[in-house]
């Protein structure tokens, strides 16, 4: 008898582990590319609520963004602790971070004297100026980091899916302080 509860016992706690294990969880993690917003010009992200369990929680995003072409290159890392509240599949989003960007110094720097060499063609640039180098706010040079916020809407189906977010971004450093940036996003939360 005892052998018999015992076993019967271990199977209930055995279905209830399955069941468990098989109860939908909601969308928790989602990828998305920006236009504007933390990553600056745009970026590929990777959000993800801590609690698993909740969609209205806190969470982080990771992303990368960049450009070169011209002989100008620009990268940057966004990272961010961000809150969602509301209730599926509408949330407002709440969050702060930091942007690293690094950008060829190149690009700050322009010929103000130079020599046309007649044997091959060439202008040659014998001096050269600097100007600040700036997006939005100024810059000390490269690399540097951009302090960033973040206030907005962010659609996130229940059962995943398609995803998209709208925000203001206000971005800040030691030289000033921007509120009006702003960013879009779409991806897939699941």
């Amino acid at each position: 008898m005892k052998a018999s509860l015992l076993t019967l016992l271990l199977c209930f706690l055995g279905f209830a582990t399955i069941a468990q294990d098989s109860e939908e969880l909601p969308s928790t993690k989602s990828i998305y590319v920006e236009l504007g917003g933390p990553g600056l010009p745009y970026s590929f992200n990777y959000d993800f609520r801590i609690d698993k369990t909740r969609v209205d929680s806190w969470g982080m995003r990771l992303g990368f963004g960049g450009y070169a072409m011209n002989g100008e290159s620009f990268f940057s890392l966004p990272v961010q602790v961000n809150r969602l509240m509301g209730k599926g599949p509408h949330y407002f989003e709440v969050g702060i971070g930091a942007t690293f960007f690094t950008f060829s110094e190149d690009s700050n720097r322009y010929c103000v004297n130079g020599t046309y060499d007649s044997q091959t063609g060439e202008y040659i640039c014998t001096s050269y100026e600097t100007y600040d180098y700036n997006f939005i706010l100024d810059v000390d040079g490269s690399p540097s980091i951009m302090g960033t916020m973040n206030f907005g809407y962010r659609r996130v189906p229940i059962d995943g899916g398609f995803t998209w977010k709208i925000n203001i971004n206000p971005i800040f450093n030691n030289n000033g302080f921007w509120p009006l940036y702003a960013g879009v996003g779409f991806g897939y939360a699941f």
